[in-house]
């Protein structure tokens, strides 16, 4: 995998130089070249003045197109799962479980987006390639819950992303021991609600 990544980096920096590929096509490639992803992740949230609100560390499995988990595990215990179909939330220590249906132009998270369908990218935002390894993403015309999305890939996985959502809160994210060679099935991302877990469907 990494001998592609490097083949796909080359081949974006040759057509770049002729004026032959944009960056949102050039973000595509990075994308198509990872299958599935699996690691750990921190996560910190700051406010307008850049003030720590909190923190978070989980783990998180990736499968393209359209699937991902996002578990974490301190400081609470939630598990989110989604599917083409479904995101579903799991809190733990409230007991709830919530279903919500995919909906390509609205609430999306960084994740949904980055490994979702080629089409929603190219057509609801403005992508910017900002160094060799990095992109900005900017949404247009929808309200996919933020409104900007910085990515940063190191080899052939994830390194951090940067989300500024619709508070104009900061969100930085920092993956860790990230896997990209060993295969994920889309058995990986069943979730069945526990029988003590009060149920919240908001499907449409």
């Amino acid at each position: 995998m990494k001998k592609i990544l490097a083949t796909v980096w080359l081949f974006l920096l040759a057509n770049t130089a002729y004026g032959e590929i944009d960056d949102t096509e050039a973000l595509l490639a990075v994308l198509n070249s990872i299958d599935s992803m699996q690691g750990q992740f921190s996560q910190q949230q700051y406010d307008e003045s850049n003030a720590l609100l909190a923190t978070s560390a989980g783990q998180f499995r990736l499968l393209r197109p359209g699937y991902f988990a996002w578990e974490i595990e301190s400081p609470d215990s939630q598990l989110i799962i989604a599917d083409p179909q479904y995101i579903w939330q799991y809190d733990r220590d409230l007991e709830t479980v919530t279903r919500r249906p995919v909906d390509d132009s609205q609430q999306m998270s960084p994740l949904q987006v980055l490994g979702g369908n080629e089409t929603l990218l190219r057509g609801s935002f403005d992508v910017e390639q900002t160094a060799t390894d990095t992109f900005s993403l900017s949404p247009k015309g929808i309200n996919p819950g933020f409104q900007s999305l910085l990515v940063t890939f190191s080899g052939n996985a994830f390194a951090a992303l940067e989300i500024e959502d619709n508070l104009n809160q900061r969100i930085v994210i920092e993956f860790a021991q990230v896997d990209s060679e060993s295969k994920l099935l889309v058995e990986d991302f069943s979730f069945i609600p526990p029988q003590e877990a009060d149920l919240f469907y908001y499907d449409q």
